[in-house]
């Protein structure tokens, strides 16, 4: 797999291929992930610390912090982060703890002209610097430029923000491969926070793989799409998907190089390690799944449009929006279903084949950076 994606005609050419085939793409081999992985806690202990807060990994999209003030504040690598866009428009990203007594300073997200604590109204500007203490007096000789909030590194590139808990550089260039993912005129139009009974690397498997769509999405996906046929392409550790629409066929009578995907195939970006993005025809979906536990996964989704701007379109997105959701609930069930299904103590590893390449790549990937920490 090389670090270049395939343009549109080079993609649509894959797939009619693949169709008159009866073919999909194929990884170089089968990969057998032991099931321990799923349930050892020193397992979940090093993906937390050696992986997800190592890593760049994107928080939120750049449309969630739309103005000057507005931020986004939940658990990130089970740390309290805030991101929040501050008066010279950049994004910076804070440990979520105010500096005297620890207690967090927002939930959830929303804009405001400074941080201000809630138990003893210490307040930091929206660069993170301590800017007042109430009765100063009372803590002779402070100096209030070393109680700034802690930050977290940041970078926004792309249309999302991507934070780095740990270390001092964005140490494996992630962010440098990816392709625009929302351009500036795009906006947030619904954010979803569920959670779920399932180890997150069991949700993210059911987004990597088009080898389900028959049997779990028969009533949804599948009228609509093929079984089984992908074109798979890993990007330094990242991956893209792509999911044909059977109207992708009207394709055939255009010429190879005027061949554009938009409305006949759903890409999903899997950036690793834990955020999925997916493209729809009047939309696209940042899912971000969180690690609560070693079985349970909280997963945050937002959904983001150009086409808010009047009825017609935002009657679209919630269409198309709320058609994806049942084929997500289904995909849920399933990976709840799995979790439920590691204590019958049947498997001793999960085998993924050659049709599963996307799961072989995050897990080689998992495997190599905490290998390379142990």
């Amino acid at each position: 797999m090389s670090g270049m994606l395939a343009n549109e005609p080079e993609i649509v050419e894959r797939i009619l291929d693949h169709i008159d085939r009866k073919s999909t793409d194929l990884s170089d081999g089968v990969w057998h992930e032991p099931v321990e992985h799923y349930t050892s806690q020193a397992r979940f202990a090093a993906e937390i610390s050696q992986v997800f807060r190592k890593t760049a990994t994107p928080f939120c999209p750049s449309a969630a912090l739309p103005d000057i003030g507005s931020y986004v504040a939940r658990d990130a690598a089970l740390t309290p982060v805030v991101a929040i866009r501050g008066g010279d428009g950049k994004v910076r990203a804070f440990r979520n703890a105010c500096r005297h007594r620890g207690v967090q300073l927002v939930d959830g997200s929303g804009c405001k002209k400074a941080l201000t604590c809630r138990y003893h109204a210490w307040t930091y500007g929206l660069d993170g610097q301590l800017r007042g203490i109430p009765d100063e007096h009372g803590f002779p000789g402070i100096d209030k430029t070393a109680y700034g909030l802690v930050p977290v590194q940041t970078e926004e590139k792309n249309g999302m923000v991507f934070v780095t808990q740990d270390g001092t550089e964005i140490r494996d260039g992630a962010t440098a491969l990816l392709p625009n993912m929302f351009r500036p005129d795009w906006r947030v139009f619904t954010t979803v926070d569920q959670e779920f009974a399932a180890n997150w690397k069991i949700v993210a498997e059911g987004f990597l793989e088009g080898y389900h769509i028959r049997s779990t999405h028969h009533d949804t996906f599948f009228p609509l799409q093929y079984d089984n046929i992908n074109v798979v392409e890993a990007f330094g550790r990242n991956s893209r998907i792509s999911f044909p629409y059977r109207r992708i066929e009207k394709l055939r009578k255009v010429p190879p190089a005027e061949r554009k995907t938009s409305g006949m195939l759903t890409h999903v970006y899997h950036l690793f390690p834990n955020v999925m993005v997916a493209t729809f025809p009047t939309n696209m979906i940042m899912t971000v799944l969180e690690p609560l536990a070693v079985d349970r996964t909280r997963i945050v989704t937002y959904t983001l449009s150009n086409l808010a701007g009047h009825e017609e379109g935002r009657t679209a997105i919630a269409q198309g929006r709320d058609f994806v959701a049942l084929g997500a609930a289904e995909d849920r069930d399933m990976a709840c279903a799995a979790q439920r299904g590691l204590a019958a103590r049947a498997n001793d590893v999960f085998t993924f084949g050659l049709f599963e390449g996307a799961i072989r790549h995050l897990h080689r990937n998992l495997q190599a950076v905490i290998g390379d920490a142990a």
